[in-house]
C-alpha cells in the first residue's frame, strides 16, 4: 500500500499523541484506530497495524519504568507468559469470530471502572493490602485480559490497572508501570499472529511507531513526576470516553439530542 509522505507525517503525530496518553492511562487506540481506518485500511489491517505502532509506545514506557526500578520482572514473569499466551489465542480467534458482541457489555464495565478510579481509597501512590497471589493473578487475570486484548482490545489498560490496584495492592504509579509491561507483552503476541495472517501495513505502522516511541517516553515521565494526581483523572476520563464512544457506535440514536 502506497501512502503519501504528508499522510505518514500526520500519522506519526497521531502516534505521538496516542503514545503519551496511552502510557499514562491507556486508551491510545481511541486516537489511533480511527486515524488508521481514515486512511482506508480494512478493519483487520487497522487493528494489526495498530498493534505494531503501539508496541513501540509501550516499550518506551516499560524501558523508562524499568530503569527507575518500578518494574519487578522476576515477580511478574509468570504474568508475562500467561498474558502472551492469552493474547496470542485471542488474536487467532478474532480472525475467525465476530467480536462485536463485546460492544454491548464493555461500556458498562468501563463506566464502572471510571467510578472505581474516581472514588476508591485504594487509588493512591502507596501500595496497599494484597488480596491475590501473583501466581493466581498471572493464570487468571494475565491470561483473561491478554485474551481480551488480542480478541478485542479497548480498555485493556483499565482492566490491567484496576487488577493491579484492587487485587495485588499496587500503588497507582507502580500499577501503571506493570500495566505497560503486560500491555507490551500482549501487543507483541498479537502483532506476531496478525503478521502471520498478513494483515500488518508496515509502512504506516513504522511511521506511527516513531511518534509512539516519543509519546511513550513523555507519558511515562509524567506518570513518575505527577503520580496519582495525573493518572487518576486521566483513567476516569479515558474510561468514560471509551464507554461513550462504544455506546455511540452501537446506538447513535441515543445521541441525536446533542
Amino acid at each position: 500500500m502506497e501512502v503519501e509522505l504528508t499522510t505518514l507525517l500526520v500519522l506519526a503525530l497521531v502516534g505521538l499523541c496516542a503514545g503519551t496518553v496511552d502510557s499514562i492511562a491507556g486508551g491510545g487506540g481511541l486516537i489511533t484506530i480511527p486515524a488508521l481506518l481514515a486512511t482506508g485500511l480494512p478493519p483487520a489491517s487497522a487493528l494489526a497495524t495498530n498493534k505494531l505502532q503501539s508496541c513501540f509506545g509501550s516499550f518506551a514506557a516499560v524501558a523508562y519504568f524499568f530503569k527507575r526500578g518500578l518494574i519487578n520482572l522476576k515477580q511478574n514473569k509468570l504474568a508475562i507468559a500467561c498474558t502472551f499466551a492469552g493474547s496470542a489465542l485471542g488474536t487467532i480467534c478474532v480472525q475467525f469470530i465476530d467480536a462485536s458482541v463485546l460492544n454491548k457489555l464493555l461500556p458498562v464495565l468501563l463506566a464502572s471502572f471510571a467510578v472505581y478510579f474516581l472514588f476508591s481509597p485504594r487509588i493512591q501512590d502507596e501500595d496497599s493490602h494484597q488480596r491475590l497471589s501473583h501466581r493466581s493473578f498471572a493464570f487468571v487475570l494475565g491470561t483473561a485480559i491478554g485474551f481480551y486484548d488480542g480478541f478485542f482490545g479497548p480498555g485493556t489498560g483499565s482492566f490491567f490497572a484496576i487488577a493491579y490496584v484492587s487485587l495485588l495492592g499496587y500503588g497507582m504509579v507502580k500499577a501503571t508501570a506493570h500495566t505497560k509491561l503486560l500491555n507490551f507483552t500482549s501487543n507483541i503476541a498479537s502483532l506476531l499472529f496478525f503478521a502471520f495472517g498478513g494483515h500488518v501495513v508496515w509502512t504506516i505502522g513504522f511511521a506511527m511507531a516513531a511518534g509512539q516511541f516519543i509519546g511513550g517516553s513523555i507519558g511515562s515521565r509524567l506518570v513518575l513526576h505527577k503520580g496519582v494526581a495525573l493518572v487518576r483523572p486521566l483513567l476516569v476520563a479515558v474510561s468514560l470516553i471509551m464507554s461513550l464512544r462504544l455506546l455511540w457506535q452501537d446506538h447513535p440514536e441515543w445521541f441525536l439530542w446533542l
